[in-house]
């Protein structure tokens, strides 16, 4: 437990930080998968635009703090490189 009143306040304010990065990177999850099974299905064109969605949310993502920016990066890349692939 936090001995000071400054180290409650930031238990409380990481606690919620934590669940607003808890909802977005659980966002980039569910993206990056609608994108993958669209690409395994072959179905291009719902990809593209799917890939274009996990991208927007990836830059945001790291616009608000909650992914490193090389993380993010790397993640686009292998999606476009799995986009690439079928």
């Amino acid at each position: 437990m936090p001995n000071t009143p400054s180290a409650e306040r930031r238990m409380r304010s990481s606690a919620r930080r934590q669940l607003h990065n808890r909802g977005i990177k659980a966002r980039l999850k569910s993206l990056e998968k609608s994108f993958r099974e669209l690409a395994t299905a072959g179905n291009k064109d719902a990809a593209v635009l799917a890939l274009r969605a996990a991208t927007a949310a990836l830059d945001k993502a790291v616009k608000s703090g909650v992914l490193h920016r090389a993380t993010a990066n790397r993640k686009k890349s292998r999606l476009a490189l799995c986009l690439a692939a079928k």
